[in-house]
């Protein structure tokens, strides 16, 4: 019994290993993750790395597991330290599954990427990103499996966009040290040299100054420089410095504003430039290296050469030295910006100039609504005087007509009002329309309504009752005063008319008959003027005369 328990059980333990092999085998070989190691120069507390990892996050896909290396050769850039990095990273390597593909950032990820490219590394793609030695990151990528993005930190574009900021600069000077990186962009600072002839190119060389020669270095350039901070990892004295040590540094003690060609230290004092995309730079290598484990060929991926470049640009840094503004590159990203009144406002803004709009709109279409019943009114108005006057002025010579004077005269009737009423027509005025035919006869007829109206006596007021005969109220019964208007009248016609190059003599009899003196009915007193007026017609014509005068042989008592 107990041999067969132990060959049962033994039985059953060689099923659970075969089975179980079985089902690891399966599962690694049906596994749905792809591995990708990213190798930074420097540590993760370098801020350029933090922005690179983010790209990087970007550019991968989910099914990807990202595992992070750092040779830290900011602080440790001897052999030795660089020989334990190795030795670390070959014992890790070698105990963990094979990584898909390779990211190296910077220039000294990616020489020792080649270095121990046949040992450590051997067919595994390497996607470079962040390197600045395009000679050598031209040469390596000839290999089929390595290919990258380069970064260009680019001076000329820095420069130019300094002496926006202070055309009268006189030299350009950089910060830099003996690092990998410094070394690479010592180079390349110098080769714009022969761009500006008239500024002078020096440098500030930390690896080669003490602490305090770091400093007073600093605190003693010219006001009329440009400062271009590279890189400060090191001094003379040995002191290494992380990215926050060296900016605070600079931004601390340098007297004019310091450029940057990465985003590292922009936002912690620096004024920022034309940079490098960190975070670009890492989302183009990551994706590229994530198509890669996915299967694509490394070949197929040509380095990019077109550096992922941005203006980054710190605002509260051009306040501080008082820059103007409206010379920040239009397409900068800026930080630190003061908002103005608008941008902090829009969203109050906008709606109430709505409103306000709105609000105008129905303004306007009211006031245009008032001004077109208002222009409807005076039309009406003009129209109604129109009619008012056509209906009590005569069209021909402008006077008061027939309608108007009997409804004057019924008004001094009610009232009781005194008055002289004088009536006259033209003497002879048939033989003037047969002579010189009818238009020329309304000529007469409309200079003599000018002529009559040119008497400007708030009491005088002519009427053409019809045909060529005319009425005249003067509201007053001083005689003396009748008799001057009287004469006036006739005065009027003693000089000839001159109508269309033709002369024509025009004379007029007028009759005069005072209310209440003569008559109290003011009808009645047109028949006592009319009279009147057929008495001078009898004996003579062109003159005046009384009712009171022929008033015993009248017939309007």
């Amino acid at each position: 019994m107990r041999k067969f328990v132990a060959g049962f059980l033994s039985a059953l333990t060689l099923l659970f290993l075969i089975f179980g092999s079985y089902t690891s085998a399966n599962a690694a070989e049906g596994s749905d993750e792809y591995r990708i190691l990213f190798i930074s120069s420097y540590s993760y507390a370098w801020d350029t790395v933090q922005i690179q990892i983010e790209g990087i996050k970007e550019g991968i896909t989910s099914d990807v597991v990202l595992d992070y290396e750092f040779m830290d050769t900011k602080r440790f850039p001897d052999d030795e330290s660089i020989e334990l990095f190795y030795e670390g990273l070959a014992y890790r390597l070698e105990r963990l599954e094979p990584y898909d593909a390779i990211i190296v950032g910077d220039d000294a990820a990616l020489r020792f990427a080649v270095k121990h490219q046949e040992d450590i590394f051997r067919d595994i793609p390497i996607v470079f990103e962040g390197v600045n030695d395009l000679e050598y990151a031209a040469k390596v990528s000839e290999s089929p499996l390595i290919t990258g993005v380069v970064e260009a930190l680019s001076v000329q574009k820095n420069i130019d966009f300094a002496l926006t900021l202070y055309p009268n600069a006189k030299r350009v000077i950089a910060i830099l040290d003996d690092s990998v990186t410094g070394q690479a962009e010592r180079r390349s600072f110098y080769n714009n040299a022969s761009l500006y002839p008239q500024l002078v190119f020096t440098e500030i060389n930390c690896s080669a100054l003490t602490t305090d020669e770091l400093i007073n270095a600093i605190k003693s350039i010219p006001e009329d420089s440009i400062l271009i901070y590279i890189v400060m990892t090191e001094d003379a004295s040995g002191k290494n410095y992380n990215s926050h040590q060296s900016v605070q540094l600079v931004s601390e003690y340098a007297p004019v504003p310091a450029l940057r060609m990465v985003s590292g230290g922009i936002g912690e004092g620096l004024l920022g430039g034309n940079i490098v995309s960190m975070e670009l730079s890492g989302k183009l290598a990551a994706e590229m290296a994530n198509a890669i484990a996915h299967g694509k060929d490394c070949s197929e991926y040509d380095v990019i050469v077109d550096s992922p470049n941005i203006y980054y640009i710190d605002e509260a840094v051009m306040r501080k030295f008082n820059l103007n503004l409206n010379l920040i590159p239009k397409d900068a990203e800026v930080i630190n910006h003061l908002p103005s009144f608008w941008e902090e406002h829009y969203t109050i803004i906008i709606p109430a100039a709505i409103i306000v709009i709105l609000l105008l709109i129905v303004i306007v279409l009211l006031f245009k609504k008032n001004i077109k019943q208002n222009l409807l009114t005076n039309q009406l108005n003009d129209e109604k005087k129109n009619l008012t006057k056509s209906s009590n002025y005569d069209f021909l010579t402008g006077l008061a007509n027939r309608s108007k004077l009997y409804s004057d005269l019924e008004d001094l009737n009610t009232s009781h009002a005194s008055c002289a009423l004088f009536i006259f027509d033209i003497d002879g005025f048939k033989q003037i329309n047969d002579t010189y035919g009818h238009a020329e006869g309304d000529h007469v007829l409309t200079e003599l309504g000018k002529r009559i109206s040119s008497i400007k006596d708030p009491a005088f007021t002519p009427y053409r009752l019809a045909g060529d005969e005319f009425i005249c109220i003067y509201k007053t019964r001083n005689y003396d005063n009748i008799d001057e208007c009287a004469r006036r009248c006739l005065s009027l016609f003693q000089t000839d008319f001159e109508l269309d190059n033709i002369t024509i003599p025009v004379r007029i009899s007028l009759g005069i008959a005072v209310s209440p003196d003569d008559c109290n009915d003011m009808k009645k007193l047109i028949e006592c003027a009319d009279e009147a007026m057929y008495t001078v017609k009898k004996n003579g014509k062109n003159s005046y005369a009384w009712y009171k005068d022929i008033k015993n042989e009248g017939r309007c008592e």
